[in-house]
């Protein structure tokens, strides 16, 4: 049968354009469909914007250190409208890259929604019309979940809503726990804003290591924000004056500019036609694929947040690249999900590679955990009381590294390079071999040489 496409991709965020690109540079003809902007979550409303507002949020902090350094600082002032209007000229600038990519490679765009009508057809709303293809790729990826179920959800914003606020709020309630929540959190607070995080749990950031954990919430009640567990908004209310009045769970009110829900995400799949293709979903909506990222039906893909994987863009890459490999370069490749470095960007910033302590000591019958905690050398004169966090985790019996958890400046950089000899089995000898860097923060992760303490049957013996 002749397709209309080798190829059609439906949804160009950063793994769809990256399959899009790699099978078009091989010869083949590609489609791909876009209902939003080039770019999706990552370049759009999600990585590259929040990080630009990281950035915004931790001057104050350079500002109020640089005194102890001998700097005098004058009168400083913040225009939130200036930088919404610089991230837009930034991310614009990259939708651009990634259109003039697309277009050199011979790629046809569409910017419409498109959702299949059966196994080959994909039907472009805008145009009205269906065209066909050999293999499908859907990488939509996911959206904030706006929680409808519950009263006055319509008075909250997401994080999408966040970054093109009209005004700065002069405070604001957080409901959720995790990453979002908690980079949020920081930016706001950094800004000026009167900042509060409301979550269920114990304690912020589940799925992170526990030490991780319980450091950040340090940090934070320091600069300032409210952080509140075991705690739920049952109600959003919006008052005549234009405030939102959050009730949490115990009957506690707050009367603030703004409520944001960072309650998770979920997979973009509504509409989309995959039951009139015969693609399987699981009960969350993602899109259930095999280790190849192959869906049920045989010729259909799908790739990124919109699979229940690990929801970051390098990883819906590489897993694109894979499906490139295997598909048209007759190299199968199966993504590799283990030991890949994470960053949260708090204030201060985590990064992780690997297991936690609490992950490890379920698999593992003995821990050798190695911790320092310590003011670094930035904080020293300037005054400031913020700690760093070093952490392995090391099998006993192995020696090998199988977590590193670090808390403070720079601290996804370091994940991101310690990532490299973990993924290559690197013991902790390799780490003692290696030369100390001195003076910086980071050759704390090569000079502590004797266990903190020890992790037998998942239990902490001597941990204090």
């Amino acid at each position: 049968m002749t397709y209309d496409y080798d190829l059609f991709v439906i949804g160009a965020g950063s793994g769809g354009v990256r399959a899009a690109n790699r099978t078009a540079a091989l010869g083949k003809k590609v489609g791909v469909a876009e209902e939003s902007r080039y770019g999706g979550t990552c370049v759009i409303r999600g990585c590259v914007p929040k990080k630009l507002y990281v950035y915004a949020s931790t001057f104050p902090e350079h500002f109020e250190d640089a005194e102890g350094f001998g700097w005098s600082v004058g009168e400083t002032s913040f225009d939130w409208n200036k930088l919404v209007a610089n991230k837009e000229k930034e991310i614009t600038r990259l939708e651009g890259l990634y259109k003039g990519g697309l277009n050199s490679n011979g790629v046809d765009m569409f910017d419409t929604r498109a959702k299949l009508q059966g196994a080959h057809e994909v039907y472009l709303e805008a145009e009205d019309r269906v065209i066909t293809a050999e293999r499908i790729l859907i990488a939509v990826g996911g959206t904030p979940n706006r929680f409808t179920s519950f009263e006055g959800h319509e008075h909250a914003i997401i994080s999408d809503d966040a970054f093109d606020l009209e005004e700065l709020p002069k405070s604001i309630v957080i409901s959720g726990g995790g990453y979002i929540a908690v980079e949020f959190a920081g930016i706001f607070a950094g800004l000026g804003v009167d900042t509060t995080i409301v979550y269920r749990g114990d304690e912020i950031l589940r799925g992170f290591d526990n030490d991780v954990r319980e450091l950040l919430h340090e940090e934070y009640e320091k600069r300032g924000i409210n952080v509140i567990t075991n705690q739920v908004i049952s109600k959003i209310e919006k008052l005549e004056s234009g405030a939102k009045r959050a009730t949490l769970s115990n009957g506690e009110e707050f009367d603030v500019d703004e409520v944001m829900l960072a309650l998770g995400r979920v997979p973009l799949t509504d509409d989309l036609g995959l039951e009139l293709a015969g693609v399987e979903m699981d009960d969350g909506g993602n899109i259930v694929v095999n280790e190849y990222s192959r869906t049920s039906a045989q010729n259909i893909w799908a790739v990124g947040d919109v699979t229940d994987r690990l929801q970051l863009t390098p990883v819906a890459i590489h897993e694109s690249m894979c499906f490139v490999a295997t598909e048209y370069r007759d190299d199968p490749q199966r993504p590799d999900h283990e030991t890949v470095p994470t960053a949260v960007f708090s204030h201060p910033e985590i990064g992780t590679v690997g297991l936690t302590e609490e992950e490890a000591g379920q698999r593992f019958a003995k821990l050798n955990v190695f911790r320092a905690k310590f003011r670094p050398m930035r904080n020293t004169i300037s005054g400031r009381d913020s700690r760093m966090l070093m952490k392995l985790i090391v099998d006993a019996e192995t020696d090998k590294v199988i977590g590193a958890h670090v808390l403070g400046p720079d601290a996804g950089e370091m994940a991101q390079v310690l990532a490299i000899p973990m993924k290559m089995g690197c013991t902790k000898a390799d780490f003692d071999r290696t030369m100390a860097l001195h003076p910086s923060a980071a050759e704390e992760l090569v000079t502590m040489y004797d266990p903190s303490y020890t992790v037998v049957d998942g239990v902490p013996v001597g941990k204090n």
